[in-house]
């Protein structure tokens, strides 16, 4: 679960996007972040859901949230 500290450092809106690029463009900005900063994600693509946090994980990232909105979706992750 996000704690109150858990203050995005970027955001990425991925509104218009769908599946797999959510998952491959989250992959690549996380990349960019240095050790313990934090993305957000935004995005529709409901197959995220699927992807973006295993993927996450698997390449050593934190998934601190994943929230889901009807059909919004707002992710959390430490790098």
């Amino acid at each position: 679960m996000s704690e109150q500290n858990d203050i995005p450092d970027y955001h990425l809106d991925l509104m218009g996007e769908t599946c797999p690029y959510v998952a491959i463009a989250t992959l690549e900005a996380m990349a960019q972040l240095q050790p313990g900063e934090i993305l957000e994600i935004v995005t529709r693509c409901s197959q995220s859901i699927n992807n973006v946090p295993p993927d996450a994980v698997n390449h050593g990232f934190q998934v601190l949230e994943v929230q889901q909105d009807g059909p919004n979706i707002r992710y959390l992750i430490r790098r």
